[in-house]
């Protein structure tokens, strides 16, 4: 009679069991959420920025979805075909990433041109537009990376922290629970 209302030895270990389970997911959504956010916040702390490629001009050595870690250096040391990353205008947010083709030290400026493109840009990139070298590229983590930072994603990801909030405490009661 014990065993089928569930109060006896049975249900003690079901209830243990159904606790360890939700602790480990509880765990398992928030370690998915740290692995997820390191790529987009350690490097920043060693000086790296990051940015998300939308553009095939430099396909296929960086396709379009990438994230690109780009380190701050002085543009004399840049040379040729190095990617390098620049605001488009003085007057623009707009990041682009091209490999020079030329550093004009004398002049302060590069030549650049992207891989998919057939001619070199059609403006020389002063060195007041320069951000730095491109250190490394991840492709597709750019795509990760938009939608981590956009409304939705940052929704999704208090949405999994409050689940797995929500996992650890049910564990817990699971596994306090006395009959």
């Amino acid at each position: 009679m014990e065993q089928e209302s569930g109060k006896g030895k049975g249900g003690k270990k079901k209830r243990k069991g159904l606790a360890r389970l939700f602790g480990v997911l509880s765990m398992a959504v928030l370690a998915a959420l740290v692995l997820v956010c390191v790529p987009l916040t350690v490097p920043r702390v060693f000086g790296y920025q990051i940015y998300s490629v939308i553009s095939g001009s430099m396909e296929p050595a960086i396709p379009v979805g990438s994230l690109v870690y780009v380190r701050p250096e002085a543009p004399e040391t840049v040379e040729e075909t190095e990617v390098i990353a620049f605001y488009a205008s003085a007057d623009s947010a707009a990041v682009i990433t091209h490999r020079v083709t030329e550093n004009r030290v004398t002049m302060g400026e590069f030549i650049t041109k992207g891989d998919a493109n057939r001619t070199e840009d059609m403006n020389p990139v002063p060195y007041t537009h320069f951000i730095g070298k491109v250190a490394c590229s991840i492709p597709m983590a750019g795509k990760a990376a938009e939608l981590l930072t956009s409304s939705d994603g940052k929704f999704l990801a208090g949405g999994a922290i409050l689940g797995a909030l929500l996992l650890q405490a049910l564990a817990a009661f699971l596994g306090r629970r006395q009959d």
